[in-house]
């Protein structure tokens, strides 16, 4: 388990960083960024790539990303769920049938994946798991 604290003070000039009519965490779909909803005290949970590939696609990662805010700081805590480099992950099998067909292949070492593919390719890492 990793754990990471992240701080986004206000920022005077949003303008060069990106939207300034936008703050704080934004989801992609159909190409189009949407702003998650501010609910005080909610814990959001963005299920990401492993779960995808244990549920063999039941669940989706979104792409995210978080904006800055011209006069507000935001404080956010991100939990990472990481197996042992040496254990492999793949679809339940009971989530694999006829009707869904087996979309991952096994992978090893998701966080060595994830540090190629997202920080040295700019590619979304559970590319690699596609079979």
């Amino acid at each position: 388990m990793d754990v990471r604290f992240n701080l986004y003070p206000p920022c005077s000039r949003p303008d060069v960083v990106l939207d300034k009519q936008v703050e704080g965490l934004q989801f992609l779909k159909d190409d189009q960024w949407f702003r998650s909803p501010i609910v005080p005290e909610a814990l959001l949970i963005n299920v990401g790539d492993q779960a995808e590939i244990l549920s063999n696609g039941k669940f989706k990662s979104p792409i995210h990303r978080v904006v800055i805010n011209p006069d507000k700081e935001r404080i956010s805590l991100a939990a990472f769920c990481i197996p042992e480099s040496d254990k492999e992950i793949e679809p339940f099998e009971s989530l694999v049938k006829e009707s869904m067909p087996r979309l991952y292949k096994k992978v090893k070492d998701y966080s060595g994946i994830f540090f190629e593919y997202h920080y040295q390719q700019g590619r979304r890492p559970i590319e690699a798991a596609k079979i």
